[in-house]
Parts: structure tokens; C-alpha cells; sequence
């Protein structure tokens, strides 16, 4: 067996002793929307430094705990934190966590990430579906496939699952909450991004910036799981030729305030889509 799905297995069987069974959603939640844990029922909390083979969460809003309980009626294990290439980690770290998750079996993944809104009809504080993504950040499958996973060249051409989007867009209408759809773009970070690389992401077809996810994504499609994405708009994202260009910037400080103005609705949505599933 590839030594990769040893560390994946240890790590997998110890979170199954530390909670007594098995989720069949899991949770990323991005800078700032770590409140929809705090849904979660009968919870057990396991720190990151306690779990096996992983690694420390550095960035703020970020902490790093595994939470297990029950959501709408499913066991679900939630990632409270994610980590981060600009951390310093690779891309193997990165996404050790989705690995493990996937050796747990999971049957779905929802992945949520704060970002830079370039579509000048995004406001702060939107919520966006991430209906496809654009990545300027390594792939996390460079290197020896793990056969035992994935195939060599999974197919991404929609790496977003339809029937996922469009229970999304149901509960959004019945509950009056405005969704926005569209195209997510990560690059490394930790910087934020100049005008003139908004302008350049604003041609390449995107709506929203940030610095995280699709690694993520991208591994979970290798292991066949269904993903759902969202985006929490926190700031706009402006190029050159935006009029607020001389007098706007950003600050992460404002980044995770907008998140957590945001996070009721989306763990109402997350909420309502578990129960659906």
C-alpha cells in the first residue's frame, strides 16, 4: 500500500476512536466562518495539535479544530480552519485534511472561503455560489498519483456539483436570502492583490478572489466526493479603472467583520442543505 494512504488511514482511524463514528458531510470553513460550528450538536472538539499528522493552523480566524456531531440530523465532521500554501506548508499539507476526510467516506464536502468581490454587481457581504474556479495556485496532485484514491487525470468539468447548486438556490429563494453565482479565482497570497492583477482576474472570467479552496476542491474530486462552494464577499475587489480606485483598500480586520455578518445566512443555507441530503 502507498505509504500516503498509511498516514491517511492512521490519521482517519484515530478520529473514528475519538468519536465513535463516521460523518457523512464535512465542513471547511473559511477566515471568519467558524460560527456554524457552534450548530453542530453534541459536539466533540479535537485540536488540531492533538490529531496525527497534521499540522498547525496559523492564519488568523483560523482555530484549527475538528468538530463532530450532528447537523440537521447527519453526523458531519466540520474543519474549524483551514490551512494555507502562503503559510509556508505544501500543497500535500494543505490538503492532508481532505484526504483523510475522504478515507472516512465521506459523501459530501462544503467548502466556504472568504473573498474579493471583482464583479461590480457583488456588495459586501454577498453571498456567492461558486459555480467553477480558475487556480493559480499549485496543484496538489503534481507528483505520484495515489491510485488508491483517484485517477491520474480526474475530470474537472464540473468540479461544483448541479444537484448541490440548485437545492442552494431553492432554500435561497424560499428564505428570502440573495445569492450571487459565479466564478472563484486563488492565488497564493499573503498579499492582497494590486489593481492591476484584479484587472487581469476580472479578464480571465472571474467574480471573486481569494487564497484558498480549490486545492481542496480539486482533491476531493479526485476522491469522487460531491462538493458544494461558497464565497462570503468581504471586500470589493477593485482594478485601475474603478471610480473608488484612489480611495479604497484592504484590511483583514474589515475582511473577517464581513464574514461574520455573513455567517448566519450561510450556516442557515448549509444547515438546510445537510438536512436535504
Amino acid at each position: 500500500m502507498d505509504t500516503r494512504v498509511i498516514k491517511f488511514n492512521e490519521t482517519a482511524d484515530f478520529i473514528l476512536k475519538r468519536t465513535g463514528g463516521r460523518p457523512e458531510v464535512a465542513i471547511v470553513l473559511g477566515s471568519g466562518l467558524g460560527t456554524l460550528a457552534d450548530k453542530i450538536e453534541n459536539p466533540i472538539v479535537i485540536p488540531y495539535s492533538e490529531v496525527p499528522n497534521f499540522v498547525q493552523s496559523t492564519a488568523v480566524g483560523h482555530k484549527g479544530n475538528l468538530i463532530y456531531g450532528t447537523l440537521s440530523g447527519k453526523k458531519v465532521i466540520a474543519m474549524q480552519g483551514r490551512y494555507h500554501y502562503y503559510e509556508g506548508y505544501s500543497m500535500k499539507q494543505v490538503t492532508f485534511p481532505i484526504r483523510v476526510l475522504c478515507a472516512l467516506k465521506i459523501k459530501a464536502l462544503f467548502v466556504s472561503n472568504a473573498a474579493g468581490g471583482m464583479n461590480p454587481a457583488f456588495r459586501i457581504g454577498d453571498l456567492m455560489i461558486i459555480r467553477d474556479h480558475i487556480n493559480f495556485l499549485p496543484n496538489p496532485l503534481i507528483g505520484k498519483n495515489i491510485d488508491e484514491m483517484g485517477q491520474r487525470f480526474p475530470d474537472m468539468t464540473r468540479p461544483y456539483d448541479l444537484q448541490l447548486i440548485q437545492v442552494a438556490e431553492e432554500i435561497a429563494a424560499k428564505q428570502g436570502i440573495k445569492l450571487q453565482k459565479g466564478v472563484y479565482v486563488a492565488g497564493t497570497g499573503p498579499s492582497y492583490e494590486t489593481p492591476a492583477e484584479y484587472a487581469f482576474f476580472k479578464s480571465t472570467g472571474a467574480d471573486a478572489v481569494g487564497m484558498s479552496t480549490i486545492p481542496e476542491v480539486i482533491v476531493a474530486r479526485h476522491c469522487g466526493v460531491r462538493i458544494f462552494g461558497m464565497s462570503v464577499i468581504t471586500n470589493e475587489a477593485h482594478d485601475l479603472d474603478s471610480s473608488a480606485s484612489d480611495d479604497f483598500k484592504n484590511d483583514h480586520k474589515d475582511v473577517m467583520e464581513a464574514a461574520d455578518r455573513a455567517a448566519q445566512n450561510m450556516s442557515m443555507l448549509f444547515t438546510q442543505m445537510i438536512a436535504a441530503l
